[in-house]
């Protein structure tokens, strides 16, 4: 069949689910997504002023950090505000331009984040197993050219997915039994041969995910062979402390996705609801708690944050103080 008469079983709209078999009380789960994405928004939003506010945070880590609170706050806008109008307003109808919109932007977003973990790692790496090349190797320009690749493979890798989306017939049913515009999701509605559009998503994930988990691996087997190599046990420990934030992270954004992974393609036995909570659990969890773990664990982001609330508490008490004596 020619792309134009595919072009022409191209559905106007199609319409989200929501959380499958759990319509009668989805607006109710909502209000905990809605938590999850305010606190998002607060906390990079903080971590982003923080670091533009504090010339010493104008450093290598923190740059990526800003970098990735950025790609945090497109992730979780890119699937929140449309979600909630489908679980709180029962608005579940969605373009066919704009599904195929979204969904590059939820994947590439994806795929950025994990980019910025492996040059994370990097980071730490130099700093550890080359303290005193660390300012040499990675200036600032070294790090935009970072952040300029990371961005460029993200977009470049998920461009073909709606692309080839776009070649296929939909003549069956157009509702997606999902919360956001999943690719396979998507993909299964489609009458015709799905082969390349599948093999194309699972590459992605072995390929790219695969690759992305194997750099930061081998990064950190050599951090730790240079940390237990250090003399003295305070040393070792001082070396492990600058690199548990990226950790927590690491494991914050991986585990779920590998849980979310493996029940999509092997829990056939899982409930629907269970792979798309897991889904939006996913996609949600790592803005959500990124901001605080760097905030918890870095004492300079800690400190500053802390500061401009004193400021504001002093500026606030000033004023109140200002009008009892008018």
């Amino acid at each position: 069949m020619s792309s134009s008469n595919f072009s022409s079983l191209r559905p106007a709209s199609f319409l989200l689910v929501g959380i499958p078999g759990l319509e009668a009380t989805q607006h109710w789960v909502a209000i905990p997504l809605c938590a999850l994405y305010l606190v998002a928004l607060l906390g990079n939003c903080t971590v982003l002023f923080v670091i533009r506010m504090d010339p010493s945070l104008h450093e290598p880590m923190y740059l990526l950090l800003a970098v990735l609170a950025i790609t945090d706050l497109v992730l979780c806008t890119a699937i929140l505000p449309e979600m909630l109008s489908i679980l709180w307003l029962g608005s579940r109808e969605i373009g066919f331009n704009a599904c195929l919109t979204q969904m590059f932007f939820i994947h590439s977003s994806s795929i950025v984040e994990s980019g910025v973990l492996v040059a994370m790692a990097f980071d730490r790496y130099v700093a550890i197993c080359n303290p005193l090349r660390h300012a040499t190797i990675l200036k600032i320009t070294m790090v935009a050219k970072l952040a300029l690749l990371v961005l460029v493979r993200g977009l470049a890798v998920i461009a073909p997915i709606p692309l080839l989306l776009r070649r296929l017939p939909f003549c069956k049913v157009i509702v997606i039994p999902h919360s956001y515009c999943e690719h396979m999701a998507v993909v299964k509605l489609a009458c015709a041969d799905t082969t390349v559009n599948a093999a194309y998503g699972l590459l992605l994930i072995l390929l790219v995910g695969g690759l992305d988990v194997l750099s930061i691996a081998l990064s950190y087997i050599m951090i730790l062979r240079a940390v237990f190599s250090l003399p003295s046990g305070q040393a070792q420990l001082k070396a492990l402390s600058t690199c548990t934030s990226h950790v927590c992270i690491i494991l914050i954004f991986y585990v779920p996705g590998l849980f979310s992974f493996l029940a999509h393609r092997f829990g056939q036995s899982v409930p629907q609801s269970i792979h798309v909570l897991l889904a939006n659990l996913y996609l949600l969890l790592p803005p959500m708690l990124n901001p605080i773990v760097y905030g918890v664990k870095t004492k300079q982001i800690r400190t500053r944050v802390s500061r401009v609330f004193h400021m504001r508490a002093a500026k606030t008490q000033r004023t109140v103080t200002a009008h009892l004596f008018l």
